[in-house]
């Protein structure tokens, strides 16, 4: 049996950020990102990249900045 998978989408500054956090926290889940800006080093500010210690978080912080990133180096990442 497949793990259950909750995705949350939608408009910037909506509120998915605390949303993951809430259900994570409910139901011992962690957060897989995947937003193209969050995946960069020291983008925090301008992406709301949010990071609780009490959550276990996938795929933050992968690249630099001035790094070419691709969605086959993303699938690279989610396989590892």
């Amino acid at each position: 049996m497949l793990p259950k998978i909750i995705i949350i989408a939608g408009p910037t500054a909506s509120g998915k950020t605390q949303l993951g956090l809430r259900i994570a926290r409910a139901i011992g889940g962690e957060i897989i990102n995947a937003d193209s800006r969050q995946l960069y080093r020291g983008l925090d500010i301008m992406s709301g990249k949010e990071i609780a210690s009490d959550v276990l978080h996938h795929l933050f912080d992968l690249a630099l900045p001035d790094e070419t990133f691709s969605l086959g180096a993303w699938l690279k990442a989610a396989h590892t």
